[in-house]
């Protein structure tokens, strides 16, 4: 199916969606929240049986990140880099021992009220997406990458018009972002095939939302297709 025609919601059933145009002069890709602490976990048999269930539930989660999002975010990588374009990193991580620079949403009960001082092994981002010297990287203590830090006033320094997003999750750090671009006039696009949610439906579910208000949803190939990057 053609990007133009998933994730459609009800408001733009009839529209005629336009085309992207991504100058590679001024796009950048910012890769978030893709930190040790989402990806590793024990062994299932490490745990008590009261915690396979919930062991069990994460399982589609940790196998697309391993084969879909994590090899598709590097193949991203390999390409900007080699095109010479721009690269940010946005990581989620504490800057006080105890957590408690953490804005609201990052102290609730549940899932989010993770503590992750910024110099912990669980904050950092996963090796195989590491920065590279030169590239950008910002710690934030919010979902969305723009309003916990300048990286707002940084892309536009650097003449950073189209923002290509992968990272997670679909439906909180990566859905908060974007509106944040899209509300700061910059055109992003969300590569479909390099994010993940806690369940595939979720994860769709946040796409058909997002798209064709606050961005266009590709893949990894037609993003690097629009850009003219495809062979690479």
């Amino acid at each position: 199916m053609h990007w133009k025609e998933k994730y459609r919601s009800l408001y733009y059933l009839d529209a005629e969606i336009p085309d992207v145009s991504l100058d590679p002069e001024h796009s950048a890709l910012l890769v978030i929240d893709i930190q040790n602490t989402y990806v590793e976990r024990p062994s299932r048999e490490a745990l008590p049986e009261a915690e396979h269930r919930a062991w069990d539930l994460w399982t589609p989660f940790h196998t697309r990140m391993r084969k879909v999002v994590i090899p598709n975010t590097r193949r991203l990588l390999d390409t900007f880099r080699a095109h010479g374009a721009d690269v940010f990193h946005a990581r989620i991580a504490c800057l006080t021992p105890d957590g408690r620079d953490r804005s609201l949403s990052q102290r609730r009960p549940g899932f989010n009220n993770l503590l992750l001082p910024k110099d912990e092994h669980a904050s950092q981002i996963v090796p195989e997406l590491a920065p590279l010297p030169g590239e950008v990287v910002v710690t934030k203590t919010t979902d969305s990458a723009l309003t916990g830090t300048n990286l707002r006033l940084v892309m536009q320094n650097m003449d950073v018009r189209h923002v290509v997003v992968a990272g997670i999750f679909t439906d909180q750090c990566v859905a908060s972002t974007v509106r944040s671009l899209a509300d700061e006039s910059f055109d992003v696009v969300v590569v479909d095939d390099a994010c993940a949610a806690a369940t595939d439906a979720l994860h769709e579910q946040e796409l058909t939302i997002l798209n064709n208000i606050y961005c266009q949803v590709m893949s990894r190939d037609d993003v690097l297709g629009e850009l003219g990057w495809a062979s690479a």
